[in-house]
């Protein structure tokens, strides 16, 4: 029979072999799962890598797409740009369409005037008592010198009453209208007179005619005197004709204030702006 020993050598024997074959077993097992583990580990990897490569080119995309919106605001803001200036443009030649047409309209009833008023005095001009001109968009009668006063006189000669009397008859047709009456002179030096020089004669020749058509009628609120003395020549005083063609009294029609528009508007862009008022 075998001994004790021998019996108790077989059953460590027997258990160390059941014991490895567990030990075996477990590590079969857990190389498996290690196995696994490691396949799941590296398809992980494998997707973060392309949820990576999808998120660069998600972000490329997108500085794309912000780089392609920032281009076109620029480019919108170009053309808003443009069509603010076509616009400005716009309305800039429609302001100046209508200040033309409306140069044009005054234009039109300037000549009109002109031809009413020189048709009213067809009769003088056809007499040689006057001459009707104009001269920088005014209408103007001139009337000689030496016929309505003496060398060196602002007194109105007996020939001069006629004349005037004839012209202020027209005048009075035009009640709406505003006339200015100027006295011109040559340059040539007063001699011995009550007026000290051309300055004074021409002035006092102008008030001499000016109060004279107002005591013929014409509202002497539509008249003004004024003085040139040589100062506004229309021929050159080197020749006694030229001279004589300075020496002159002139009617001028003045154009009323809705015929100059234009001027209107300009004065009234640099008119100065009402102080604010003051805070209590």
């Amino acid at each position: 029979m075998p001994s004790g020993f021998a019996l108790l050598t077989l059953a460590a024997a027997v258990g160390l072999g059941y014991l490895a074959y567990h030990e075996h077993g477990r590590t079969t097992v857990a190389e498996v799962d290690l196995g696994r583990t490691r396949g799941e580990a590296q398809t992980c990897t494998e997707t973060l890598q392309g949820t990576k490569t999808h998120s660069d080119e998600a972000d490329k995309q997108l500085a794309e797409c912000t780089t392609s919106r920032d281009a076109e605001k620029a480019k919108q803001g170009e053309l808003d740009k443009v069509a603010q200036d076509m616009a400005n443009n716009l309305n800039a030649t429609r302001s100046e369409l209508d200040e033309l047409r409306q140069q044009h309209h005054d234009a039109d009833k300037r000549l009109a005037a002109f031809k009413s008023f020189a048709e009213k005095l067809r009769k003088m001009i056809d007499a040689g008592k006057l001459e009707v001109t104009t001269r920088q968009g005014r209408m103007i009668v001139k009337l000689p010198a030496e016929v309505l006063f003496a060398s060196g006189s602002a007194q109105l000669s007996e020939a001069g009453h006629a004349p005037l009397k004839e012209l202020a008859g027209v005048l009075k047709q035009f009640p709406d209208r505003r006339f200015m009456v100027g006295g011109h002179t040559d340059n040539v030096p007063i001699g011995p007179s009550n007026f000290k020089s051309n300055w004074e004669l021409s002035t006092a020749r102008a008030v001499t005619v000016t109060e004279f058509l107002a005591s013929s009628g014409v509202n002497p609120s539509r008249l003004t005197a004024a003085g040139y003395s040589e100062y506004d020549p229309i021929r050159p005083n080197a020749t006694e004709a030229g001279r004589g063609e300075n020496r002159r009294i002139e009617i001028v029609l003045l154009p009323n204030v809705n015929e100059i528009s234009a001027l209107s508007k300009a004065a009234a862009s640099v008119a100065p702006k009402a102080a604010p008022k003051a805070s209590n």
